[in-house]
């Protein structure tokens, strides 16, 4: 179900001090993991590796193996805290989930054939993206790493709905559980203002000679 394991050592200490000596010093990530029957338990795990598995984009949408000397449980990233300066973690917060329950991620969206769509390539028309990711419900087996969205045949001044999107077998949409009134946009494809205007203003007739 897993494909990417988080290995982790159960922390004893706690405080804004101990976070700030384990980064600096052993170069570790201290992190909370909850959730489920279990009480909250402080990890720290080993920076170089997670910085490596944060540059996969699939890392944050998946079911993790959090494997704490040993016990192995299954998790998802719930909360990063990145430096505002340096490319370094500063705490992570990862969730229990249960492989016989529902639980709820955010998604990214992959949009298809945004520029080989005809209103865009024929047309001159410009894709607006008002949503890039989405929650979902699911069961641990069933999250996808991403949705698409394809637009090539979208047309022009169309407007793509939650709803549009093609979900796999499992996967709903957070939003659209709660009722049609909720069914967003997502992207649509529109005539650039300026070019819009230069197409419907009626040509001017040349003055008449005297």
């Amino acid at each position: 179900m897993s494909k990417y394991t988080l290995n982790a050592v159960a922390r004893d200490v706690s405080g804004k001090g101990a976070s700030r000596r384990l980064r600096r010093l052993e170069n570790l990530v201290p992190g909370i993991v909850y959730g489920g029957k279990k009480k909250p338990a402080s990890i720290t795990l080993k920076h170089n590796e997670l910085i490596r598995l944060l540059q996969e984009e699939a890392f944050y949408a998946s079911v993790l193996t959090l494997d704490i000397e040993g016990k192995e449980e299954l998790v998802v990233l719930k909360d990063l805290q990145r430096h505002p300066a340096r490319d370094e973690i500063v705490h992570l917060d990862l969730l229990r989930v249960s492989k016989t329950k529902k639980f709820k991620k955010t998604i990214p969206l992959h949009f298809l054939n945004v520029e080989a769509a005809n209103a865009v390539k024929n047309e001159g028309g410009k894709v607006t993206h008002n949503v890039t990711e989405i929650e979902v419900s699911c069961l641990p087996a069933n999250l996808p790493e991403f949705l698409e969205v394809d637009m090539m045949n979208v047309e022009m001044g169309q407007v793509v709905h939650l709803s549009d999107i093609v979900m796999p077998k499992g996967v709903e949409s957070v939003e659209l559980s709660h009722g049609a009134s909720h069914d967003q946009a997502v992207a649509s494809i529109s005539k650039p203002k300026g070019l819009a205007e230069d197409d419907e203003a009626p040509a001017e007739e040349a003055p008449a000679a005297e």
